[in-house]
């Protein structure tokens, strides 16, 4: 049974850093996409970053491009998300998301992705 879990979430003040990991575990994705998302209250889940495989390009939304940093470490199973210069409009519950096969140019659909997460609440504070 392939499992997700994160960690690494919690309060943080505006101008702050948190590093998200995920540890897959049921299944090895050393080869496969993997990505994060993100669900504010109220508010569609929305793609955050991804990578395509072990030293394969990365991906990110422009809101987050420079702040946030997404990498992998496959001797782990467990992808981690950087985010530095955090702000009150990050606050949301962060979702890992990991595929089983090619996803192509897709990396930002929530379709392209057959495993998740239960999500880890990042909250910062002004």
């Amino acid at each position: 049974q392939v499992q997700l879990v994160e960690s690494g979430g919690g309060l943080v003040q505006a101008g702050g850093s948190l590093r998200l990991s995920c540890a897959a575990s049921g299944r090895t994705f050393n080869s496969n996409p993997m990505g994060w998302f993100r669900q504010a209250p109220g508010k569609e889940r929305e793609f955050v970053a991804a990578i395509s495989r072990s030293d394969g390009p990365t991906y990110y939304s422009d809101s987050m491009k420079g702040r946030f940093t997404i990498s992998r470490d496959n001797a782990k199973n467990t992808v981690y998300l950087q985010m530095n210069s955090l702000k009150p409009e990050d606050t949301a519950v962060y979702y890992c998301a990991a595929s089983f096969g090619y996803i192509g140019s897709y990396y930002y659909l929530k379709t392209s992705y057959d495993y998740w997460g239960q999500g880890t609440q990042v909250t910062v504070s002004s």
